[in-house]
């Protein structure tokens, strides 16, 4: 298990930064590429644990995909629907996207699957994505106690049809189905059943289906519809830094009152976790863009803000981490969803903020997070990416805080440590 110790800056941070592909936009291109006539070349991918599970998830199931490494380029060769393979194992680690994306896309195959994944995997929710596509005409059911991983799926496509969908716990369930919906027998037509978290990702999700070739009609977030017959093209297709991790570079620099470029991403980027720059404008900070860099200055004293966070889930910890050392209390909510993560990360982010003397009031939905009082302490990641990305964060004005379980950003960040070093100089 590896300890890595955060070292805050002797001087004000000044730092010009490129952040590694994002996961979301990987992971998208990679199962539309597959579906797709012809070869895709996507550029900018990220390599790491969850896309290494993913592209190992395609290749057992027949898909060509060709890596060019040490390079950021794969070549998918498409096979214009569902998997080639009649039989296949899969593997997932603790890629929730993968495990969701990859069961969606076995349900068009012809043939017997098994997804599986670590012991955190298993306990995530399933059931609902196995109703929903069990309604459409796939077979699919839990091998599990607790109604998710190992899953089997005895493939003969799918029907297609109208029918209802849970959204409150991921809205990856959606994305998994809206993916693979033009390739049903019959149009599909998705109604919530619940709230749809996360809506950005279905941003995500609808735009590119475009890009490849497919129309989603969407009404209001509730309904939504999918043409059958629809088909992808092959492309080249260009993938952006990720968003996500570029927060934990900004939050740097609002934590330090320093000076922060990440290169190659723009306002406009198609991930909606770019919007954690409002709310650190909210904070204090100063943002400069242009149409290929972003940038934050630090105030001098940070404010502490209340924040439904429902639309960026993911950047919960990322703000936990900088609310110590805020000007009054800062308060998270709606995030109920993120209790099904890698980790249960409300009570995870309140844990750890308890061990470094912080004062936290926490909530089924969310926390409070009062600003003053710190002392160093060891966090554990709780195996989780952004736990151990985020505090890393809070190291920046904590001397002494050490992260435990570093190795958990290798689900999305590989050389994350090496890279947060150097906007200290150590």
């Amino acid at each position: 298990m590896a300890i890595v110790s955060i070292v805050p800056p002797q001087r004000p941070i000044d730092a010009v930064v490129r952040i590694p592909g994002s996961k979301s936009i990987t992971n998208r291109a990679l199962v539309l590429a597959a579906l797709a006539e012809g070869i895709s070349t996507l550029s900018g991918v990220l390599f790491s644990d969850d896309s290494h599970w993913f592209m190992d998830g395609l290749q057992r199931l027949g898909i060509c995909v060709e890596i060019d490494e040490p390079g950021t380029e794969v070549r998918v060769h498409g096979v214009a629907g569902g998997p080639p393979a009649t039989e296949a194992e899969l593997w997932v680690e603790l890629a929730g996207t993968a495990a969701r994306f990859l069961l969606a896309y076995a349900t068009l195959g012809q043939g017997h699957y098994t997804i599986d994944g670590n012991a955190r995997m298993r306990q995530r929710p399933m059931e609902d994505l196995l109703a929903t596509l069990n309604s459409l005409g796939a077979y699919c059911y839990s091998l599990g106690p607790q109604g998710g991983l190992p899953v089997r799926v005895e493939a003969c496509g799918l029907r297609g049809g109208a029918t209802g969908l849970a959204g409150d716990k991921t809205s990856q369930f959606l994305s998994a189905l809206l993916m693979v919906a033009p390739y049903a027998d019959h149009d599909i037509e998705l109604t919530m059943t619940t709230p749809l978290a996360a809506t950005p990702y279905i941003d995500i999700t609808i735009a590119m289906m475009r890009e490849f070739g497919a129309e989603v009609q969407c009404d209001q977030y509730h309904r939504f519809r999918i043409a059958a017959g629809q088909r992808y093209q092959a492309r080249t297709y260009q993938i952006e830094p990720d968003a996500s991790n570029a927060s934990y570079f900004f939050a740097a620099a609002a934590a330090t009152g320093g000076r922060v470029r990440v290169e190659g991403i723009s306002r406009q980027a198609l991930q909606g976790d770019i919007a954690f720059l409002d709310v650190l404008e909210r904070m204090g900070c100063t943002i400069r863009a242009a149409q290929n860099w972003l940038e934050v200055q630090g105030p001098p004293q940070l404010r502490g803000i209340e924040l439904d966070m429902s639309k960026l889930p993911d950047m919960a910890i990322t703000l936990a981490a900088l609310a110590p050392f805020a000007d009054r209390p800062t308060t998270i909510r709606n995030v109920a969803l993120i209790r099904h993560h890698e980790t249960d990360r409300i009570a995870a982010m309140t844990g750890e903020l308890r061990k470094l003397g912080v004062q936290v009031e926490e909530y089924p939905d969310g926390l409070t997070i009062m600003p003053g009082s710190h002392h160093a302490a060891t966090i554990d990641s709780h195996h989780d990416h952004r736990m151990a990305m985020g505090f890393a964060v809070a190291g920046l004005n904590i001397p002494g805080l050490r992260i435990d379980n570093a190795e958990a950003v290798g689900k999305t960040f590989p050389d994350f440590f090496t890279r947060f070093a150097a906007l200290s100089g150590a």
